[in-house]
């Protein structure tokens, strides 16, 4: 003779199992995908604040050099030779400087820095003056995936005496 289940002797079938830990599983997936998803986005807001520091620092670097250094290929190449900072990113980053006169350019001078050290002379200007030159600083590099990435900075700088 059979008796039938209380409410208490009730279980789960097998199929409500399945479903079951296949939505637990859908879910977790789901939160390891967004970590990695956020994972990601944190690198790269920290190459960009490591990108737009380096290209500052060369900034402050070429701002320091007297006039006639700044518009000396070979102070400029000699003193791109060194990263502009320490970090990490500076082995990974392609950095062009561009020096014109202003604010009318004749040619300009373009250096180009790659991960490895090494600095190249695109071209050089004509004449860049003696009074004002336009710099203007840009630092490229593929993020995870290859995507292309830069920052740059332009500033002008004067011909005068420091205090």
């Amino acid at each position: 003779m059979r008796t039938r289940p209380t409410a208490t002797q009730c279980g789960m079938t097998f199929p409500e199992v399945l479903v079951a830990i296949l939505l637990l599983a859908i879910f977790c997936g789901s939160v390891f995908e967004l970590n990695a998803v956020c994972l990601r986005y944190i690198d790269s807001s920290k190459e960009s604040v490591a990108a737009l520091q380096s290209v500052h620092d060369r900034a402050e670097v070429l701002r320091n050099l007297a006039f006639t250094d700044l518009t000396s290929t070979a102070t400029v190449q000699s003193t791109l030779t060194s990263p502009a900072n320490s970090s990490d990113f500076c082995k990974k980053a392609t950095e062009t400087v561009t020096i014109s006169a202003y604010p009318t350019a004749n040619g300009m001078t373009q250096f180009t820095r790659t991960p490895d050290g090494t600095v190249t002379l695109n071209s050089t200007a004509t004449d860049l003056g003696t009074t004002l030159v336009q710099v203007d600083i840009s630092n490229s590099w593929n993020m995870l995936g290859g995507r292309a990435r830069s920052e740059q900075t332009s500033t002008i700088i004067s011909n005068g005496t420091k205090k």
